[in-house]
């Protein structure tokens, strides 16, 4: 069973019996992007979710850019597409495993725990020798029953009520920029979760867009967290994303026990009551 990470040597030497390949690419400013470069070749077999339409809920204005969908809504949308309680899920992208990992931790928290993400994406794949496959696929539908979730999650009114206080970490995995309230372009206010710390998820990987040793993202992320209990840190980002690539990069490390704020700096903002701080972590 792979449940964290799995190579293009391992994939490609892989049986296919009750395994399901999900091609996860899009861009945040091209909601197109991902369907289109599906079509002009994807991992053969693979089956495609989108991030705005299939990992994602529907967006009321106040929760968020990308807020989760119904468990049971989604449950029933990985079983249309072949996902059963017995499949194993090897989610992949073009971004270092940016969007791949947003799906790792929904079927995690729908308490599936078969899936890992390519470990490079579909580079990586590339260069080890892989082919693609233009072909549209579907495969045959499954059953797909939800079990208890292997993840965690805090709402806003967690974070806010813990704020000014050692209850809870907030890690924030978006760009120093953005953290500090400069450039911000995705959402309507700039800044970040007063006592936040941040951690830019592309730490997480090396120049070939692929996964830190153990060792070294264990180094980095026990001087981000400190002496913060591991069942006290809340991950976030800008709508619950890439918070969820730092929750991988933390299992690889062995760290675990984190959990998830889902609408993240796109939901807290939206609600101008909540707090906002600018400026670099101190």
């Amino acid at each position: 069973m792979f449940d964290l990470l799995i190579s293009p040597s391992q994939l490609l030497a892989l049986s296919k019996d009750n395994v399901v390949i999900v091609d996860c690419r899009h861009q945040l400013t091209d909601g197109e992007y991902g369907q289109k470069v599906y079509a002009e070749g994807h991992i053969p077999s693979a089956v495609r979710l989108h991030l705005d339409v299939d990992l994602s809920g529907e967006k009321t204005g106040n929760n968020g850019r990308h807020p989760l969908p119904n468990r049971e809504a989604f449950a029933s949308k990985l079983a249309k597409i072949g996902i059963s309680n017995a499949s194993q899920v090897i989610a992949y992208d073009d971004a270092g495993g940016m969007y791949a990992a947003r799906l790792w931790w929904m079927l995690r928290w729908l308490g599936h725990d078969k899936v890992a993400v390519l470990d490079g994406g579909i580079q990586a794949y590339l260069a080890a020798g892989g082919l693609l496959d233009a072909e549209l696929v579907a495969l045959p539908a499954a059953e797909f029953v939800i079990k208890p979730t292997l993840e965690k999650t805090y709402s806003a009114d967690d974070v806010l009520s813990a704020l000014g206080s050692n209850q809870l970490l907030v890690v924030d995995a978006r760009a120093a920029g953005r953290y500090a309230g400069e450039g911000e372009t995705l959402d309507p206010v700039g800044g970040h979760i007063p006592g936040a710390k941040n951690y830019f998820f592309q730490r997480n990987l090396d120049a070939n867009g692929c996964f830190l040793s153990a060792e070294v993202l264990k180094q980095q992320w026990m001087a981000t967290i400190e002496n913060q209990a591991l069942d006290a840190v809340v991950n976030q980002c800008g709508s619950g994303v890439t918070a969820c690539h730092n929750l991988l990069a933390q299992r690889i490390a062995g760290i675990a026990g984190a959990g998830l704020y889902p609408g993240s700096w796109s939901e807290w903002c939206a609600d101008a009551s909540r707090p906002v701080a600018t400026g670099p972590t101190p």
